[in-house]
C-alpha cells in the first residue's frame, strides 16, 4: 500500500487538489490517504471541504493576523514535521505556488520523502512577480520528484530549467476537473459562450470581479476600484458583482471606494458551487486570480486580467484572456471594448480552452501508481541479484 499525504491551505489549492483527493479515494486497497490542511483561508477552505465531502486528518492551523512570510514558513515547517514523523508517507502532494506549499515540500525534502507537484511549470520569469509565488514554484520544482504540468508550455519551462523529462507529465489542469464536477450537477445554460448568457432579464450585463493578490495591495487595488466606479457610471446597462476577499488589504479600500454605488454589488466570498454558477451567468470577468483564467474559458467567458504579467500564457495565446494591468484608464477601455464590440467579444468567448479535458486527476493518479510500481520493480531487481 502507498501512503500519500496531500497538503493544502487556501481555497484555490483546495479546488485543484480535492479532485485528486477524490480520485485517490477510489483506491482504498492501494492507497493510504492522509489529508492535511494548513489553515490560511479558514472559512473559504471549510466551504470547499464540504463541497467535496472531504474531512482532513490534520490541520496545521498556522493562520494568525498580519503574519509575515517568515512566520508562514517557520510555522509550516514546525507543525508538519511531527505529522510526517507519525505517518511516514511515501509521497507528499502539493499544488501551485503558495508559501505553505513550498514550506511543506521543503519539510518533505528534509525527511527524504518524494514530492509530487500539481500544476508544475508555471512561470513569469520575473522572480519578484508575482511575489513570492514565482520563487515558491521554482523552489518546489527543485525539490519535486513528480512534476504534473498542465500544458506542454509548462513542460518546456521545466525542461529549460534542467528538470528530468522523465519526471514531467502533462496532465491538463485539475481546476477543469472541479469545474466539470460542479457543472454535472447544474448543466451549463444554452447561452454559454454567447453574449446572451450574461444578460439579465432587465438587459443588464453582469460583470464579475475578483481582485485580492498581494501585488495588487495598495495603489493597484484603489485604481481597480476607481475604474469599476467609473464603468458603472458610464454604462447604465452594466451591473458589477464583486465577492470581496476578507483580507483587510482588500476589504479596506474596496468598501471605502465602492460602498453604496448603484449597480455595484459588494458581496461576501461565495462557496465554490455558487461561484461557478456566477461565472457561468456573467457576461465577462475581471480578475487577478490564476484559477479563473483557467476556469472561465471552459465556460466561454472573456477574461480581463488585472495584472501586468501572467504565468498562464496559453490562455492569452488562445485568445480567451487579455492582460490589462491595473491602470484605471486601461481597465475602462478594455471593458468598454467588450461591451460595445460584438466581434471582439465573440472572438474571446468562442476561443478554445487550452487547459485540458477534465481528466487531469485520473492522469495524475495513474502516474503516481506507475511511479511506485517502477520503484517496486527496481527494488525487487536489486534483491534478486
Amino acid at each position: 500500500m502507498i501512503k500519500i499525504i496531500v497538503v493544502f491551505g487556501t481555497r484555490p489549492e483546495a479546488i485543484k487538489l480535492l479532485p485528486v483527493v477524490k480520485e485517490l479515494g477510489k483506491f482504498p486497497e492501494q492507497v493510504r490517504l492522509v489529508v492535511c490542511t494548513t489553515g490560511q483561508h479558514r472559512e473559504l477552505l471549510d466551504q470547499m471541504l464540504q463541497t467535496f465531502s472531504v474531512t482532513p486528518d490534520f490541520d496545521l492551523g498556522i493562520m494568525t493576523k498580519n503574519q509575515t512570510l517568515f512566520d508562514i514558513v517557520t510555522k509550516s515547517l514546525t507543525e508538519i514535521k511531527p505529522i510526517l514523523d507519525s505517518t511516514h508517507p511515501d509521497l507528499l502532494l502539493v499544488q501551485g505556488d503558495t508559501t505553505t506549499a513550498f514550506a511543506c515540500a521543503l519539510a518533505a525534502f528534509y525527511e527524504k520523502i518524494p514530492v509530487g507537484h500539481v500544476e508544475a511549470g508555471l512561470r513569469t520569469f520575473d522572480m519578484y512577480y508575482p511575489f513570492p509565488e514565482e520563487m515558491n514554484r521554482k523552489l518546489i520544482s527543485g525539490i519535486a520528484s513528480l512534476h504534473f504540468a498542465p500544458t506542454e508550455n509548462n513542460k518546456k519551462n521545466l525542461l529549460r530549467e534542467g528538470v528530468n523529462e522523465n519526471s514531467i507529465f502533462v496532465t491538463g489542469n485539475t481546476v477543469i476537473d472541479a469545474l466539470f464536477t460542479v457543472l454535472k450537477e447544474k448543466p451549463k445554460e444554452s447561452g454559454v459562450g454567447s453574449r446572451e448568457s450574461g444578460v439579465k432579464g432587465n438587459n443588464q450585463l453582469k460583470i464579475l470581479v475578483t481582485a485580492h493578490r498581494r501585488e495588487n495591495f495598495g495603489e493597484p487595488i484603489k485604481n481597480i476600484c476607481l475604474a469599476l466606479k467609473e464603468i458603472v457610471k458610464r454604462n447604465k446597462n452594466v451591473e458589477i458583482i464583486y465577492p470581496v476577499h476578507p483580507n483587510p488589504n482588500v476589504e479596506g479600500p474596496v468598501y471605502n471606494i465602492l460602498s453604496g454605488q448603484e449597480r455595484l454589488n459588494l458581496i461576501q466570498p461565495l462557496d465554490y458551487v455558487p461561484f461557478v454558477n456566477l461565472m457561468n451567468d456573467s457576461y465577462l470577468i475581471l480578475t487577478d486570480s490564476g484559477g479563473i483564467q483557467e476556469e472561465a474559458p471552459a465556460l466561454g467567458k472573456p477574461v480581463l486580467v488585472l495584472r501586468n504579467e501572467t504565468e498562464r500564457p496559453e490562455a492569452v495565446e488562445a485568445g480567451t484572456v487579455k492582460i490589462i494591468g491595473t491602470r484605471k484608464d486601461k481597465i475602462i477601455s478594455a471593458v468598454e471594448l467588450l461591451l460595445n464590440n460584438v466581434a471582439e467579444y465573440d472572438r474571446m468567448a468562442r476561443a478554445i480552452n487550452p487547459y485540458g479535458d477534465g481528466r487531469a486527476s485520473s492522469y495524475i493518479v495513474k502516474t503516481i501508481f506507475s511511479f511506485f510500481q517502477a520503484k517496486i520493480d527496481r527494488n525487487f531487481k536489486r534483491t534478486i541479484r
